[in-house]
């Protein structure tokens, strides 16, 4: 595959943590790569430019062409499209810090929603009807019954980030129905954790964050004293809560097999769970996190948060079968490739950044 021209890709949000790793595979896979991020959640150099996407260049040998870009600056987002001859698009860019969405809920609305409506409405003025949207899990709230399909009812959603997501998937039902030419493949994903084995990319979240694996492994590196779990009075075998943990590169090719489906296949929109049906519980990946990279990780145990959800983990039968994609990466190298990237950058990013410039 590699070597064919496949089309040209703008990837929203391609600074991030998903969106860095899902621009490797697109490189690999043969496509060029346009990427626009507005550094709300990744790390700009001094030269504003993206540190992860340059590492990207390392890695993959081949360049990407970045622009600092808000998608709430409808003109901007005009100004790369009248550019470029974009085919497809990806859309990762939105705020997704579940607790900061229940304190400042408009800022969710406006930047998720809007930002969305403005894509949209650049794709159609210069005809591009090809997209991947990043959904999440979370439009399913808390689930009747696991594992979760595709068919599971959506919309009774326990926080404003996974609400705004799930706006936008009714959105896209609306348009799609109002003008056939949309070909949209919305993601459902699970908890992506991971890092590409090269060490050089990974997660840095640049907000306050209570993701589990970058808490862990700050832990593990000795920034932070101690793991919070919230809660082990779960329904769950060990009263932890439990996830379908993702590796980053698994949703990164399933990004690449979304995009192959939607240049041979009129869709519609459709919607696919990326995850890898198994579910693991807090203290099994603090266990295995422990065995596997040969640290300690003291934890205390506080009351469960609000809104948390007990048990929640995927059928991803779906994609398998019609997408051609399977998660292969096992929870041991989930930690691995994650501990590899923290002790490579225990600073993350920003270890590149000139003269401490954000």
């Amino acid at each position: 595959m590699t070597g064919e021209q496949r089309g040209t890709v703008l990837v929203t949000g391609g600074a991030g943590y998903i969106g860095s790793h899902t621009v490797v595979s697109l490189l690999e896979a043969g496509y060029s790569v346009v990427a626009l991020d507005n550094f709300t959640n990744s790390v700009n150099s001094a030269k504003n430019e993206s540190i992860a996407l340059k590492r990207v260049e390392e890695i993959t040998g081949k360049k990407i062409t970045f622009y600092r870009c808000d998608l709430l600056d409808k003109d901007a987002v005009e100004t790369i499209f009248k550019q470029h001859k974009i085919d497809s698009v990806i859309h990762f860019a939105a705020l997704k810090a579940v607790g900061e969405s229940m304190t400042n809920p408009l800022l969710y609305y406006k930047n998720n929603m809007i930002g969305m409506i403005n894509l949209l409405e650049v794709m159609d003025s210069h005809g591009v009807y090809k997209m991947v949207f990043s959904s999440s899990c979370t439009v399913y709230g808390e689930p009747s019954t696991l594992p979760i399909t595709e068919e599971n009812p959506t919309g009774n959603v326990t926080n404003v980030y996974g609400r705004t997501k799930y706006f936008i998937e009714e959105m896209l039902k609306d348009a799609v129905h109002a003008d056939p030419k949309w070909n949209i493949i919305a993601l459902r994903y699970f908890n992506p954790v991971g890092a590409h084995k090269s060490g050089k990319i990974g997660e840095d979240p640049t907000k306050q964050f209570t993701n589990l694996m970058p808490y862990i492994s700050q832990v593990a590196i000795g920034k932070k004293d101690v793991l919070t779990i919230f809660g082990n009075d779960y329904n769950t075998p060990d009263g932890t809560g439990v996830r379908d943990y993702v590796h980053v590169m698994d949703l990164a090719t399933g990004h690449v097999a979304a995009l192959n489906k939607l240049d041979q296949q009129h869709l519609g929109l459709k919607m696919y769970n990326l995850g890898t049906g198994q579910g693991i519980s807090v203290m099994e990946l603090i266990n295995t996190f422990e065995r596997v990279n040969k640290v300690k990780i003291p934890y205390v145990i506080q009351e469960r948060r609000a809104g948390d959800i007990s048990a929640m983990y995927a059928n991803a039968k779906l994609a398998e079968t019609e997408l051609g994609w399977k998660a292969v990466h096992t929870v041991d190298e989930m930690c691995e490739d994650f501990w590899r990237w923290q002790q490579m950058n225990p600073n993350g990013y920003k270890t590149d950044q000139v003269n401490g410039h954000h």
